[in-house]
């Protein structure tokens, strides 16, 4: 990817359909159709005629640069238009296609032997078989050796009639290898039971591991429980902010079937406020595809998890939760569309991603566009960076995720969280984990400090351009990483990630003997981070008075360096820290027996959190002084 595509970075970044080179005289070129992984040496022949093809024709609207311009001028706190925000029907209005331009595109498709399968605001969906897809498109489709498999791809980029004037921003489909988002936080399957084993702190150092071996030339505390709400609040500052008026969507694939019940429990149980009527609401797709492939039960507890940490921060923003019909990007893209589309929310928690590597630069295009049309809106979207560090262990390649890696989004990177007696904020250190097991003989750490087993994800993109609001605070050895020009680093910001000192969440779950119970366990991963800081957002919102915050970055960077910040490091305390865990080895009970680990804190893979901006936790955590500061503007 690095190698092929510096040159369109800048245009795709912002969404942009790079200049109109004519393929041709009467063709536009698509730029970013023909995927990385399709080269000559990968190439296995041509696709047979009559195989099937199902796209989605991105419309560009009708002023894809001014809607970038327009964009960044209402997010930038040194902008004349910052905060002038329009409202969705504005926007689509000033930006959106044209009549004319969706029934040109159509035209043009259903010419070539293509069959319309459905259409919105921002794309044609079509469906035909190779042959009119080549047609169409301007470019054969050939077979392609990608890992292990071999899939479908475009054997140049694919282009549009010159007569549509750049009404297409771009295509996806063509290729058809899987373009989907795992949710990638430390969850257990929810459909059956897991349980933590204590013993336990109730807060950070409460309970000493005083007959386990030392680490680190002392003993170390047992792992929390899981912190609440109010210790979470009293970490980031919350004071008498609640998110009053505040209105926060979360997207995941699929839907719980017991999310009600389970997040009216939960509150009750650890003193949250009870939800009002229609605080909470869910907005579904009328049917789900590939449950199976996507696992949907495993996406249970990612919205159990994102629901419990926004209302235990904002307990009286209201919230609503919009479900893709699977995991993959084109349905994941529509539940971010209807967001916009029906401006059913301020701020937006995402807590799913995939790899750089597996993002394509026409995927990339349409995400960047709904994320400007967001902003546009006074919309802000938040992204989990990943829970795999550097990816190099999970992927042999350092890189970073998406759509976490896009310019118009911020990034919510990941800490391990210290809470100590009566709610106070002690320390955070860069989320990265090391695990060693305890010796036959229980003497010592086998190995110690252990292998690397996750951390918060973050380094330098490959493909996107350094952003404007990342120059002056982001050092050029992150930015320039991959390429002299710069390239954006993530994230942006961080929370509470750390499984280790992690979050309690209350879930229906299933148990051995059948029965389906409400049962609590501590969780963490950035798909905790992404909520807690939407959720610190929504406090922030309100003490702007309830004026939008929109895309947060530009004054997310402005405030660099200023007390609103904890500027978060790998080593707070000067010595090495760690908490000791006991775990069921069956995951419910310890019919089986249970392990014994020491997990080390701020070992991230290869990246570092140090003092100032770092590719672990951005520019730092909320601390007190930040959701007041958003009173001033």
């Amino acid at each position: 990817m690095a190698a092929t595509l510096p040159l369109l970075a800048g245009a795709l970044a912002l969404g942009i359909p790079a200049a109109h080179a004519a393929d041709g005289p009467s063709r536009d070129t698509l730029v970013g159709t023909k995927p990385a992984w399709a080269t000559a040496k990968a190439d296995k022949g041509a696709t047979s005629d009559s195989s099937q093809v199902s796209a989605r024709v991105y419309f560009a609207g009708r002023d894809a640069t001014g809607l970038a311009a327009y964009a960044k001028a209402v997010s930038d706190p040194d902008s004349a238009s910052y905060g002038k925000y329009l409202s969705a029907k504005q926007t689509q209005n000033r930006f959106g296609a044209t009549k004319a331009q969706v029934a040109a595109v159509t035209s043009w498709l259903k010419s070539a032997g293509l069959k319309v399968t459905g259409s919105t605001q921002h794309y044609v969906s079509v469906t035909g078989d190779v042959a009119a897809a080549e047609k169409a498109f301007g470019t054969q489709l050939h077979n392609y050796v990608k890992g292990n498999k071999t899939y479908r791809a475009p054997a140049k980029t694919a282009s549009a009639p010159a007569a549509l004037n750049g009404a297409v921003l771009t295509v996806t489909g063509l290729d058809n290898a899987p373009h989907k988002a795992t949710h990638a936080e430390q969850l257990p399957p929810p459909d059956a039971v897991f349980k933590n084993s204590g013993p336990f702190s109730s807060y950070y150092g409460s309970d000493i591991a005083s007959t386990l071996p030392d680490a680190y030339g002392s003993k170390i505390p047992y792992a929390v429980k899981g912190y609440t709400g109010k210790q979470l609040r009293a970490a980031y500052g919350a004071g008498t902010r609640t998110g009053k008026n505040v209105r926060v969507a979360i997207t995941d694939a699929y839907a719980s079937p017991t999310i009600a019940y389970d997040a009216a429990t939960y509150a009750a149980k650890h003193g949250d406020a009870a939800y009002g009527s229609s605080q909470l609401r869910q907005v579904l797709p009328k049917n789900y595809t590939k449950t199976t492939e996507c696992g949907a039960a495993g996406w249970y507890g990612e919205e159990t998890l994102d629901v419990e940490a926004v209302h235990a921060v904002a307990p009286d923003a209201s919230i609503t939760y919009v479900g893709a019909a699977s995991c993959y990007d084109d349905d994941l893209l529509d539940s971010l569309n209807k967001i916009v589309d029906g401006h059913l929310a301020d701020i937006v928690s995402n807590s799913w991603g995939d790899i750089e590597a597996n993002q394509t630069p026409d995927l990339a295009a349409a995400y960047d566009q709904v994320f400007q049309f967001g902003a546009v809106e006074g919309i802000g979207f938040y992204f989990s960076s990943g829970d795999n560090g550097d990816e190099v262990a999970n992927t042999g390649t350092k890189q970073v995720d998406t759509p976490a890696n896009s310019a118009w989004v911020t990034a919510v990177g990941g800490t391990s969280l210290a809470v100590g007696k009566g709610d106070k904020y002690l320390w955070e250190t860069g989320w990265g984990t090391e695990k060693a097991l305890l010796s036959s003989d229980g003497k010592s750490w086998t190995n110690f400090p252990g292998a690397f087993t996750s951390g918060a994800g973050g380094g330098t993109s490959k493909t996107v351009a350094e952003p404007f609001y990342q120059k002056g605070v982001v050092p050029d050895t992150l930015a320039k990483a991959n390429n002299a020009a710069g390239n954006r680093v993530v994230p942006d910001i961080s929370a509470i990630a750390d499984p280790n000192t992690g979050f309690k969440v209350g879930q229906t779950q299933t148990f051995p003997d059948g029965t389906e119970q409400y049962s609590e366990y501590r969780i963490g991963g950035t798909s905790l981070a992404a909520p807690v800081i939407a959720a610190v957002q929504a406090l922030a919102q309100e003490a702007r008075g309830g004026k939008a915050i929109g895309f947060a970055n530009p004054s997310i960077y402005a405030k660099y360096g200023s007390k609103a910040y904890h500027d978060v490091t790998d080593n707070p305390t000067g010595s090495g820290l760690a908490v000791a865990r006991i775990d069921f080895a069956n995951g419910f009970d310890a019919a089986d027996g249970v392990t014994t680990s020491v997990r080390s804190l701020g070992k991230d893979s290869s990246l570092q959190a140090v003092k100032g901006y770092d590719d672990v936790t951005g520019v730092g955590s909320p601390a007190a002084g930040y959701v007041e500061s958003y009173s001033r503007h």
